[in-house]
Formats: structure tokens, C-alpha cells, sequence
């Protein structure tokens, strides 16, 4: 996509911002998912006020968040900014560092499930997103200026994604406006251990 780099916007900036957005896989259980719609597919620039680090990142069991590990679990803690996966036997467990929405209004709680898994995933904008960003491409294809990074698991609430990154700036951030974002060689480890069907649990 030469023709980014000619746009009003910088380009690293649009790939940061998609990033973080598009793979939010933010849960809400009695949430309405229509207040979120088009917020989860673009990351707040760096250079505005987020908070960096991780708040509180420790090993945490499975037991309190699932009641089984049928299909393996994933528990993003929005507060920590951390990804936790445990496989369906117990002797897998994983820890990440990730983005998360930037607000609290622009993160969704609750329940979902992996649905689709997609190496070098490509990319639109959400309606609400070309609404506000019209100067943005329609589509960016799979490669190093996608915002999604190397691979995408595509959750059941549409626009939520968790997803890799080419901008490392973006993790251990509140950066996204919905999505969780994952340093791409953490993504490709998750990506081969988890599958369409694993439980994922946004706190």
C-alpha cells in the first residue's frame, strides 16, 4: 500500500492504531454489544496520554474463570494487561504481555469463543471507522504495514479480534479502542495452541 504513506495521516500511526483495536476480544455480560460497535479495530496513537507497564502480571489458575478446559481457555485481564491460556490437558499455561482498549468505555466483558484462526489476516475498517477516518484505505492486505500483525484469532463478537502487532510500542498499554494486541512472536505461539472452539473470558 504505497499510496499510505501519501495519506494526511502517518502510517505507522494507522498501522499502531489498527493493531490493537481489531483484536479485542473484550467480554461484557450483561453489556449490550451495539455500544461498541466500530471501536474495536484501531489503536490510540502513542504519543497521546496512556498509561505504560503492566499493572499487576502474575500466574493466575484457570479454576475461578472456567469450569472446564474443554478446547483449551484464554482469560484476558484488562487490568493487568495480560493473556492467560491454559491448553485442555493442564500442561500447557501461557502468560503475555498485551494491549488493551484505551477507556473503559471502550471495553467489553464477558464470554466468547474463538471462531476463526487466520495467518497473515488482512484488513477493512469497520463502517463507524471509514465514518470518522475517511482519508483510510478500504483495505490493507496481509504484510508488515497490516495492523493485525501476523495472525488473528477472530472471536464471536464481530470486530473483536486477538491479534499480532507490528508496533511493539503498543504492548503493556491501554492503547486499543477494543481489540487485544500480542507482540507477533506471542501470537504465533498462541495461534498453534489454541483452536476454533477455545473459551475466551474478558475480565
Amino acid at each position: 500500500m504505497s499510496d499510505l504513506k501519501d495519506t494526511p495521516f502517518n502510517r505507522r500511526l494507522f498501522i499502531g492504531a489498527a493493531a490493537a483495536t481489531l483484536a479485542a476480544p473484550v467480554v461484557a455480560r450483561a453489556q449490550d454489544a451495539s455500544v461498541n460497535e466500530g471501536t474495536t479495530e484501531i489503536e490510540r496513537d502513542v504519543s497521546q496520554s496512556v498509561r505504560h507497564n503492566i499493572s499487576s502480571f502474575r500466574t493466575l489458575e484457570w479454576q475461578p474463570y472456567f469450569d472446564n478446559l474443554h478446547n483449551g481457555a484464554i482469560l484476558v485481564d484488562i487490568t493487568s494487561r495480560a493473556l492467560h491460556f491454559w491448553n485442555e490437558e493442564e500442561t500447557i499455561y501461557r502468560l503475555y504481555p498485551t494491549s488493551v482498549p484505551a477507556t473503559e468505555d471502550l471495553t467489553r466483558r464477558g464470554r466468547t469463543s474463538v471462531v476463526r484462526k487466520v495467518e497473515g489476516p488482512d484488513w477493512r475498517p469497520t463502517p463507524a471507522m471509514q465514518e470518522r477516518n475517511p482519508e483510510w484505505p478500504d483495505y490493507v492486505p496481509p504484510g508488515p504495514e497490516n495492523p493485525l500483525g501476523t495472525h488473528a484469532l477472530y472471536l464471536s463478537w464481530q470486530y473483536y479480534r486477538i491479534h499480532g502487532t507490528h508496533d511493539t510500542r503498543k504492548i503493556g498499554r491501554r492503547s486499543s479502542n477494543g481489540c487485544i494486541g500480542l507482540y507477533n512472536e506471542h501470537i504465533a505461539q498462541l495461534f498453534e495452541l489454541a483452536s476454533v472452539g477455545t473459551q475466551v473470558l474478558l475480565i
